[in-house]
Protein backbone atom coordinates (compact mmCIF):
# COMPACT_ATOMS: atom_id res chain seq x y z
CA UNK A 1 0.00 0.00 0.00
CA UNK A 2 1.41 3.40 -0.73
CA UNK A 3 2.45 5.64 1.86
CA UNK A 4 0.19 8.79 2.34
CA UNK A 5 1.57 12.01 1.01
CA UNK A 6 1.16 15.35 2.34
CA UNK A 7 -2.37 17.07 2.15
CA UNK A 8 -4.28 17.36 -0.94
CA UNK A 9 -3.29 20.16 -1.81
CA UNK A 10 0.16 20.82 -0.89
CA UNK A 11 1.19 24.43 -0.86
CA UNK A 12 2.82 25.80 -4.28
CA UNK A 13 4.86 28.59 -2.40
CA UNK A 14 7.92 28.10 -0.63
CA UNK A 15 7.70 27.75 2.95
CA UNK A 16 10.45 30.11 5.06
CA UNK A 17 11.88 28.55 8.01
CA UNK A 18 11.87 30.85 11.29
CA UNK A 19 15.67 29.78 11.77
CA UNK A 20 18.44 31.60 9.87
CA UNK A 21 18.83 28.85 7.67
CA UNK A 22 16.78 30.82 4.86
CA UNK A 23 14.12 29.82 2.53
CA UNK A 24 12.88 26.10 1.86
CA UNK A 25 10.83 24.22 -0.63
CA UNK A 26 9.42 21.15 -0.69
CA UNK A 27 8.93 18.06 -3.12
CA UNK A 28 8.01 14.90 -2.97
CA UNK A 29 10.46 11.66 -2.40
CA UNK A 30 10.79 9.41 -5.59
CA UNK A 31 11.83 6.62 -3.87
CA UNK A 32 9.21 6.63 -0.37
CA UNK A 33 6.88 9.48 -1.90
CA UNK A 34 7.42 11.43 1.91
CA UNK A 35 7.01 15.48 1.58
CA UNK A 36 11.33 16.59 1.23
CA UNK A 37 12.38 20.05 2.68
CA UNK A 38 14.95 21.65 0.95
CA UNK A 39 16.77 24.75 0.88
CA UNK A 40 16.05 26.64 -2.11
CA UNK A 41 19.10 26.82 -4.70
CA UNK A 42 19.58 22.88 -4.24
CA UNK A 43 19.50 20.58 -7.44
CA UNK A 44 18.84 17.28 -5.75
CA UNK A 45 17.15 16.46 -2.49
CA UNK A 46 18.64 12.45 -0.48
CA UNK A 47 15.94 11.22 1.43
CA UNK A 48 16.75 10.69 4.91
CA UNK A 49 14.47 7.73 4.91
CA UNK A 50 14.52 5.55 1.40
CA UNK A 51 18.45 7.18 0.58
CA UNK A 52 16.83 7.69 -3.01
CA UNK A 53 17.99 11.15 -4.41
CA UNK A 54 15.27 13.19 -6.15
CA UNK A 55 15.70 16.39 -8.61
CA UNK A 56 14.91 19.44 -7.96
CA UNK A 57 12.73 21.50 -10.80
CA UNK A 58 14.17 24.43 -11.71
CA UNK A 59 13.67 27.47 -10.01
CA UNK A 60 9.61 29.31 -11.17
CA UNK A 61 8.50 25.70 -12.49
CA UNK A 62 4.89 25.22 -11.78
CA UNK A 63 3.75 22.14 -10.04
CA UNK A 64 0.48 20.33 -10.70
CA UNK A 65 -0.88 17.04 -8.93
CA UNK A 66 -2.97 14.49 -9.55
CA UNK A 67 -4.45 11.08 -8.03
CA UNK A 68 -3.02 8.11 -9.88
CA UNK A 69 -5.54 5.81 -11.55
CA UNK A 70 -3.83 2.53 -10.37
CA UNK A 71 -2.70 3.23 -6.85
CA UNK A 72 -4.81 6.21 -5.73
CA UNK A 73 -1.25 7.95 -4.57
CA UNK A 74 -1.21 11.96 -5.11
CA UNK A 75 1.02 12.33 -8.24
CA UNK A 76 3.30 16.15 -8.68
CA UNK A 77 4.21 16.68 -11.93
CA UNK A 78 5.53 19.84 -13.99
CA UNK A 79 2.32 21.35 -15.23
CA UNK A 80 1.48 21.27 -19.22
CA UNK A 81 2.93 17.61 -18.77
CA UNK A 82 0.70 15.23 -21.22
CA UNK A 83 0.54 12.39 -19.18
CA UNK A 84 2.62 11.12 -15.77
CA UNK A 85 3.67 7.78 -15.11
CA UNK A 86 3.37 6.63 -11.03
CA UNK A 87 6.42 5.88 -9.76
CA UNK A 88 4.84 3.07 -7.31
CA UNK A 89 2.82 1.20 -9.69
CA UNK A 90 4.13 2.97 -13.22
CA UNK A 91 0.44 3.56 -14.01
CA UNK A 92 0.80 6.34 -17.32
CA UNK A 93 -2.00 8.62 -16.21
CA UNK A 94 -3.31 11.15 -18.37
CA UNK A 95 -2.69 14.67 -17.02
CA UNK A 96 -5.60 17.19 -18.01
CA UNK A 97 -5.45 20.84 -17.04
CA UNK A 98 -8.50 22.07 -15.16
CA UNK A 99 -10.03 23.75 -18.57
CA UNK A 100 -10.15 20.28 -20.39
CA UNK A 101 -12.05 18.05 -16.90
CA UNK A 102 -15.02 18.26 -15.24
CA UNK A 103 -16.64 16.70 -12.16
CA UNK A 104 -19.81 14.75 -11.03
CA UNK A 105 -21.40 12.75 -8.54
CA UNK A 106 -21.47 9.23 -9.41
CA UNK A 107 -25.17 7.87 -9.45
CA UNK A 108 -24.60 5.14 -7.14
CA UNK A 109 -22.49 5.92 -4.24
CA UNK A 110 -21.84 9.37 -4.50
CA UNK A 111 -18.18 9.40 -4.99
CA UNK A 112 -16.88 12.57 -7.10
CA UNK A 113 -15.73 11.29 -10.27
CA UNK A 114 -13.81 13.60 -12.75
CA UNK A 115 -14.13 13.48 -16.63
CA UNK A 116 -12.90 14.85 -19.88
CA UNK A 117 -15.61 17.49 -21.15
CA UNK A 118 -17.63 16.10 -23.93
CA UNK A 119 -17.69 12.54 -22.52
CA UNK A 120 -21.16 10.85 -22.46
CA UNK A 121 -21.02 9.26 -19.46
CA UNK A 122 -18.04 8.49 -16.66
CA UNK A 123 -17.71 4.62 -14.96
CA UNK A 124 -17.20 4.55 -11.40
CA UNK A 125 -13.95 3.04 -10.22
CA UNK A 126 -15.64 2.13 -6.84
CA UNK A 127 -18.98 0.54 -7.63
CA UNK A 128 -18.65 0.24 -11.46
CA UNK A 129 -21.69 2.49 -12.04
CA UNK A 130 -22.20 4.37 -14.74
CA UNK A 131 -23.04 7.51 -14.78
CA UNK A 132 -24.36 9.52 -17.98
CA UNK A 133 -23.22 13.34 -18.23
CA UNK A 134 -23.79 15.87 -20.91
CA UNK A 135 -26.56 18.88 -21.71
CA UNK A 136 -29.54 16.96 -21.13
CA UNK A 137 -31.04 17.36 -17.81
CA UNK A 138 -31.96 13.76 -17.32
CA UNK A 139 -29.61 10.53 -16.63
CA UNK A 140 -29.65 7.31 -17.91
CA UNK A 141 -27.36 5.30 -15.37
CA UNK A 142 -26.98 1.69 -15.92
CA UNK A 143 -24.71 -1.06 -14.08
CA UNK A 144 -21.59 -2.96 -15.58
CA UNK A 145 -20.14 -5.83 -14.09
CA UNK A 146 -16.94 -5.66 -14.78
Amino acid sequence: MPVPLAPYPTPTVPVTTPAANGAQSQLVCSGCRNLLLYPVGATSVCCAVCNAVTAVPPPGTEMAQLVCGGCHTLLMYIRGATSVQCSCCHTVNLAMEANQVAHVNCGNCQMLLMYQYGARSVKCAVCNFVTSVGASTSTTEQKFSS
